[in-house]
C-alpha cells in the first residue's frame, strides 16, 4: 500500500520539534526527527523571538528528512502560538525580530484603545476576548512608540506565515492565526476594514487571508539545492496550534466540547458561525478560526500549571516526587474537601503554590489541605469544577446541552482529572490523542494533498490510529459532586 509522508513543524513558546507523519491510507503514525529549544532573547530592553534561529532549526528538521528514508516527504506544515508577527520592508527583508507577546510594550494599551474604538464595538466585530498580548494592542504600541516602523514596513506576517515566507517567498496570512489578532471580522472571515481604518493602521500591512489547507508554495530553488533536490510543497495548515489540535479531536458527532489540556487549558466547542453576544462577552469567551471556516468558541482556563508548579516547589524544598506518586497520594485523600479558583491571579505566577493554596482555603473558610496528596486532589477537583462551569456556560450560550467532552494534549495522561471531569460535568469524557497539535497539522496536509477527503474523515483516521480512553460519570458520586459544585460557585462568584 502506498504511503505518503509529511513533515509537521510544531512550535511552542519554549520548544519546537519536527515530526514526520506517515499515512498509509488507513492510519497515521508519527516519528519525531528533531527537537530544539525556543529561547526568546532580550535585546535593547525588548523581549523578542530569535526567528532566524527558529528558521535554522526548521531547516535542520527538513535536512534530516532529506538525508534519511524520509527524503520523499510530500509536504511541510508549520503551526505556532498566536498573535505575534514580524514586519518586512518593500524588498521583502525582515525588519527586526518579532516581539514576544510577553513584552511590556502593550501594558495599558487595551484601556487606551477604548478612546478610539469602544471595547463593545471591537468585540462585536471580532468576537475576541480582550488580552493585553493581542496583535491589535501590539500594533497600537508600535503606532505610539515607534511609528517610523510603519513608514518602512510593507507587510506584516504572523510567525508561521513569516516562516512559510522564508521557505517559499510567498506572503499570505492563514485564517486561524489571523483570527487571534483581534482585527479579523469573525463573520466575514477577513480583515476588518472598519477597525483597521478607525485605529489608523496601515492597510498595506495586511496580506490576503487564506483558509487552512491552501498551498503556500514550493521550497525556494536555493533551498531545494541546499537540501539535495527535494521539493515538498509548503501547506498553510491550521497555523494556530490550538486550531491544529481541534482539527485532530476524534469527535463522535458534530456537537462536542473540546479541551486542549496541558500546562494551560483551552476549552470550547466548534460552531459554524461566531457566537457574539452580551453573555459571551461577559463570560469572556473568544471566537477564533478553525478548519473549514469553523469557529473555535472557547475560553482560556488555568491548567495543570498549578500542579506542575507545586511539584517544582516541593523539589526546591528538597523533596523529590514523581507525578505518578502524587497521583497515588491524591487518590488516597478524602474527596471534595476544599477548592480553589484556579484562575485566581495568585495561582498564575511562579512561586510557592502549595502555600498559596493553603492561604486561599484559610481565607475562604474551607478545610486547609495538609499533605501533598490533599493539595493535588484539591487542584484536580478544582480544575474539574472549572471545566463544569465552562461547560455550563457553553451550553447556555449555544442553547443546548452538548453531550460529550473530548480532551486532547498532554493532560490526557492525568487519568484522575479525566474521571473527575466526567463525574463533575455529568457527561462522558473521551481522552486522547496526546499529540493532537502535530496530528492536526499532518491531517491538514493530508487533506490538501488529496489523501484524506475532509475534516471528518481525518478525525476518523485519527480515532483509528491512536488510543482514546473513555471515562463515564460515576453515578454513585454525582450527588456529592453536585453539592460540592454549589460550594465552588460561591468561591468563583464572590
Amino acid at each position: 500500500m502506498k504511503k505518503i509522508k509529511m513533515l509537521a513543524i510544531d512550535l511552542g513558546a519554549s520548544s519546537g520539534r519536527g515530526i514526520v507523519g506517515t499515512f498509509d491510507g488507513k492510519r497515521i503514525t508519527l516519528e519525531e526527527n528533531h527537537r530544539f529549544p525556543n529561547e526568546p532573547v532580550m535585546v535593547a530592553g525588548q523581549f523578542t523571538w530569535d526567528i532566524l534561529r527558529i528558521l535554522h532549526e526548521i531547516k535542520t528538521s527538513i535536512r534530516n528528512c532529506a538525508n534519511s528514508e524520509d527524503r520523499d516527504i510530500a509536504s511541510i506544515g508549520i503551526d505556532t502560538w498566536g498573535v505575534d508577527f514580524g514586519f518586512l520592508d518593500k524588498k521583502g527583508h525582515l525588519i527586526g525580530n518579532p516581539v514576544h507577546y510577553r513584552d511590556v510594550r502593550t501594558v495599558g494599551m487595551p484601556a487606551a484603545s477604548t478612546s478610539i474604538v469602544s471595547a463593545e464595538e471591537v468585540y462585536g466585530i471580532t468576537g475576541i476576548q480582550v488580552l493585553e498580548l493581542n496583535s491589535l494592542y501590539q500594533l497600537l504600541a508600535v503606532q505610539k512608540d515607534t511609528p517610523e516602523l510603519f513608514d518602512i514596513a510593507h507587510d506584516m506576517l504572523f510567525v508561521p506565515d513569516l516562516l512559510n515566507y522564508f521557505l517559499t517567498g510567498v506572503k499570505q496570512t492563514e485564517y486561524t492565526i489571523a483570527s487571534t489578532s483581534q482585527l479579523l471580522d469573525a463573520n466575514k472571515r477577513d480583515w476588518s476594514e472598519t477597525l483597521i481604518k478607525k485605529f489608523g493602521l496601515p492597510e498595506k500591512l495586511f496580506s490576503k487571508v487564506v483558509m487552512p489547507g491552501a498551498t503556500c508554495g514550493e521550497l525556494l530553488p536555493s533551498l531545494q539545492e541546499e537540501f539535495g533536490g527535494i521539493c515538498p510543497k509548503v501547506v498553510s495548515v491550521c497555523a494556530h496550534d490550538t486550531g491544529s489540535a481541534v482539527l485532530a479531536v476524534p469527535a463522535k458527532s458534530e456537537k462536542f466540547i473540546w479541551l486542549s489540556s496541558g500546562t494551560w487549558s483551552i476549552m470550547g466547542t466548534e460552531t459554524k458561525n461566531p457566537v457574539i453576544s452580551e453573555k459571551s462577552k461577559a463570560y469572556n469567551f473568544t471566537n477564533e478560526g478553525g478548519y473549514d471556516g469553523t469557529i473555535r468558541f472557547s475560553k482560556n482556563i488555568t491548567g495543570l500549571w498549578v500542579e506542575q508548579e507545586s511539584k517544582r516547589q516541593w523539589e526546591r524544598e528538597g523533596e523529590k516526587v514523581s507525578f505518578a506518586e502524587l497521583a497515588t497520594m491524591a487518590a488516597a485523600s478524602e474527596p471534595l474537601r476544599c477548592f480553589i479558583d484556579t484562575d485566581d491571579a495568585r495561582f498564575g505566577v511562579p512561586g510557592n503554590i502549595p502555600k498559596r493554596i493553603a492561604e486561599y482555603c484559610r481565607e475562604t473558610g474551607q478545610y486547609v489541605p495538609q499533605t501533598k496528596g490533599e493539595i493535588v486532589r484539591c487542584i484536580l477537583e478544582s480544575l474539574a469544577m472549572r471545566y463544569r462551569y465552562t461547560c455550563e456556560c457553553i451550553d447556555e450560550m449555544c442553547g443546548e446541552r452538548i453531550p460529550a467532552i473530548n480532551i486532547v494534549g498532554g493532560g490526557t495522561k492525568e487519568d484522575q482529572l479525566s474521571q473527575f471531569a466526567a463525574t463533575a460535568c455529568g457527561r462522558p469524557v473521551y481522552a486522547g490523542p496526546v499529540e493532537a497539535t502535530a496530528l492536526g497539522n499532518i491531517a491538514a496536509q493530508a487533506i490538501a494533498m488529496g489523501e484524506i477527503k475532509d475534516m471528518w474523515e481525518a478525525r476518523q483516521v485519527i480515532a483509528d490510529s491512536f488510543e482514546v480512553k473513555t471515562y463515564e460519570p460515576e453515578m454513585d458520586k454525582v450527588a456529592a459532586w453536585d453539592e460540592a459544585y454549589g460550594r465552588f460557585l460561591k468561591l468563583i462568584k464572590k
